[in-house]
Parts: C-alpha cells; structure tokens; sequence
C-alpha cells in the first residue's frame, strides 16, 4: 500500500520527491489484478474447450455479450478512484464515504440493468451463431453468467475507492483468490460434474462472489458509514460517463476491426488473435502505471499542487516506455521464432502474425504513451477530452483503415493493425501535448472549487 498523505492547498506529499517510486508500487499489484481477470476468462476457455468446439464458441460470444452489458459500469465507475485521491489530496476525507456510497449505488443500479437486459437478449444469440446448438449454448451460458453483473460492477466500485486511496494490493489479494476459486470450480463442474457450460457461468459467479467478499472484508468499517448522497451520486456520476462512454466506443471500435478481420480468412483471424496476446504483455504494465499516475495526479490536483503533475506523467512515461522498449527489442529478435512456435508448424499463419508484429512494433511505445497520459488527464479531471480525443481517433482510424486498406487494398489483416497503429499514435500525441500544455488546468482547478463548495 502506498500512503497518500493529506495535502491542503500547499502541502508537501511523502512520494513528491520520487514519484517514480510510488507508481511502481501502486502499479505492481494492479498489473496482477489484470493478468488475475484476464485469466479467469482464460481458463474457463480452456476447462470448455475439452467439452466441445460449439460449447467452446458459445461461451465466447456469451462472455462478449457479457462484458459488453457490464463495461460502461466498469469506465464509469473509475471517476470514483479520481475523486477519492482528489479528496485525500484536498484533506476532505470526510466526503471519502459518501463517494463509497454513490459508488455502490450505481453499481448496483448498472448490475441489475445488465442482468435484466441480459435475460432479455440471451435468446436472440441462437440466431447470432454459426449453429443452433452453438447458439443455445451461447444463451444459456450468457443467461447464468449475466446474474454475476452486479458482483462484478461491486467489486470494481471497491477497487476504485481502494486505489484511489492508495491500496492497490487489497484487490490484488481478492482477485487471485477469485481467481483460484474459479479454476478449482471449473474443474469440478466442467470435468468432474458434467455441467459444461452451466458450470463454466457458475464458476464465474463464485470466483466474482470470492473477490468481492474478500475486498469488502477489510473494508466494512468504511462500508457500514458509507451513505450515497445526490452530491456525491453526481460527482461520481459526471466524472465516470466520460469514460464509460468512451469505454463503450473503443470495445465497440475493436470489436468492429475483430469481426473484419475474422471474416477475411480463417488465418487472418488466427494471427490477430496470436499476436494480440503477445502484444498484451507489454499493454497491461502500462495500463497499471497509468491507473497509478491517475491517483497520485489526482491527490495532487486536489492539494493544489498542479506542478506535480508534469513530474508524475513524465516519470511515469519513462517507465512504461523504457518497458515497453524491452519488449519491443525483445519481439524484433525472438518475434519470429515465437509466432512460428505457436503457429504449430503452419507457415502461411507464422508468415501473416510475423507481419502484424512487425507492425505492432510501430507502436509499442507510443500505446504506453496514449495509455500513460490517458490516466493523466483523468487524474487531473480533464475527462471529456479525453473521452472526445479516444472516442475521436478509435472511430475515424481503426474501422475505416480496416476497410480501406486490410480488405479493398487486400492487404488482410495488417491492414486492421495499420489503422490501430494510426490510432494509437495520433492520440498519444494529442494526449501528450494535451498534458504538457497544461490543458488540463481550468478542469483541475473545477475539480478544487468543488471541493470548497463541499466544504461550503
């Protein structure tokens, strides 16, 4: 846990003089809580994928219809992290447990709005399937797992509350715990018990169950004083729409570049997926350290000291990009050998992922920098320009190149990944000259005038 001392209007922070340090340390666990989520989806994938293909397939587009009902929630419910740290910042942790308590209510309000429109639409996906049966599979599993949205949009209003105060490793700990409740149960229900798909959605459930329970535990003195009143609800609300819509966008955008790229040869579809695996492991680090940048911008923004936040974006650039640097070394000489090793002796696959790595190496560090100065400006409240900026260059690059170039120019597949390149590049720049221009300020100093008015 990194400590966030109280700052208001002047103060000095314990972590001023070497912020680098305080972001590693916030950044640490957090990357392990994304590796603890993305694993959780990946081993019930592969508990399914010894039952059958069309089981398999049905609980792919079941968990994307899943996650797509659940991550506006997920966006929005990051403004709660931001006003937190500004709190702490400003001295004012009394307002600490009304936006604990806001964060819960939208939760639950989003959670049973997804379970409800889930139960609603899991019947139409047997006709979004390549087969009946895969589609009834897909509607059944979206049908069980749909019941855990409340779960999940709970857990993420904790572990917003909990970063923003400086906790990262709290939900750490929930998520791994989760996360080895979910492979013990996918074991015994898929395998052991014959249930499938049913039980791949009820081993979800208890492995969200486990990492709430985990995360409340410790929390319950501050959930038992925690009261969601309409400022607070407010507050929270215009700060996470922002990102909740743009969350919404970007899913939307990739989604789009996926689809394409699936429909244009079964071996385009197999790279992409290949090489994005590999290119995740340079992303979540970066993911981590700008969630860290956010809190500590933020408690920052709300002591009044603005001139920090230049000092913890640089050296928060500095160290996802010197990472995302050895990974770029790293796939230009061991790329090839890697892509041919899991393309399992099929050339034209190992010869189509080696090309969109190579294209992904265009914009390894500058997918650090967009990320990085993203967290940044949500730090500092300045959440619709980056909302507009995202929002922005997702919709006008990766879509249209796609089409353009990956299947009228007929260049596959690399043709999807030019336009990310151009996406992610472009809005890096605009991100950063946002930060270094100091575009950000009027909506820092909004972000202090209402913490006086809540003093008021």
């Amino acid at each position: 846990m990194v400590r966030l001392e109280e700052g208001r209007g002047g103060a000095s922070f314990a972590w001023a003089d070497r912020p680098g340090r305080a972001l590693v340390r916030l950044a640490g666990p957090i990357t392990v809580s994304m590796v603890s989520f993305s694993a959780m989806t990946l081993v019930s994938t592969a508990f399914v994928a010894q039952v059958g293909p069309e089981e398999l397939a049905g609980v792919g587009l079941g968990g994307v219809v899943g996650f797509a009902l659940i991550c506006f929630g997920v966006g929005l419910l990051r403004g709660a992290k931001t006003l937190v740290s500004q709190a702490i910042g400003a001295g004012r942790r009394d307002r600490i447990p009304g936006l604990i308590g806001a964060a819960i209510a939208l939760a639950l309000v989003l959670g049973l709005a997804a379970v409800v429109v889930g139960e609603l639409i899991a019947p139409l996906l047997v006709g979004l399937s390549a087969s009946a049966r895969a589609g009834g599979f897909a509607a059944q599993y979206l049908a069980i797992r749909v019941a855990g949205a409340p779960l999940v949009l709970l857990f993420a209003a904790l572990r917003e509350a909990r970063y923003g105060g400086g906790d990262s490793r709290s939900p750490m700990r929930a998520s791994v715990a989760g996360n080895a409740v979910n492979l013990v149960l996918d074991a015994v229900l898929i395998l052991g018990l014959g249930l499938g798909v049913r039980g791949a959605a009820i081993a979800t459930i208890a492995g969200n169950l486990t990492e709430l329970v985990l995360l409340a535990w410790p929390m319950r003195a501050q959930l038992a004083a925690a009261r969601p009143t309409r400022a607070a609800v407010g507050a929270v609300w215009a700060q996470g729409v922002p990102n909740g819509v743009q969350f919404v966008m970007e899913v939307g955008s990739f989604l789009i570049l996926t689809v394409l790229v699936a429909r244009m040869s079964a071996t385009d579809g197999a790279a992409h997926q290949m090489v994005l695996h590999l290119v995740n492991v340079s992303f979540l680090p970066a993911h981590a350290l700008a969630e860290a940048a956010a809190v500590l911008v933020g408690q920052a923004v709300g002591g009044g000291q603005d001139a920090l936040v230049p000092r913890v974006a640089r050296r928060a650039f500095v160290i996802g990009a010197s990472y995302a640097a050895v990974c770029l070394v790293g796939y230009a000489v061991l790329g090839g050998a890697i892509v041919r090793a899991m393309s399992s002796h099929d050339a034209a696959l190992a010869a189509r992922a080696t090309t969109l790595l190579h294209v992904a190496l265009v914009f390894l560090v500058a997918d650090a920098a967009n990320v990085i100065a993203r967290g940044v400006l949500r730090g500092a409240g300045d959440v619709r320009y980056a909302a507009v900026i995202g929002i922005a260059t997702s919709w006008l690059s990766t879509p249209p190149l796609t089409w353009l170039l990956g299947v009228c120019a007929g260049l596959g597949a690399a043709g999807g990944w030019i336009g990310l390149a151009v996406e992610i590049i472009v809005g890096a720049s605009l991100y950063w000259l946002r930060v270094v221009r100091g575009g950000w300020r009027p909506a820092a100093a909004a972000a202090r005038r209402t913490m006086v008015g809540a003093a008021v």
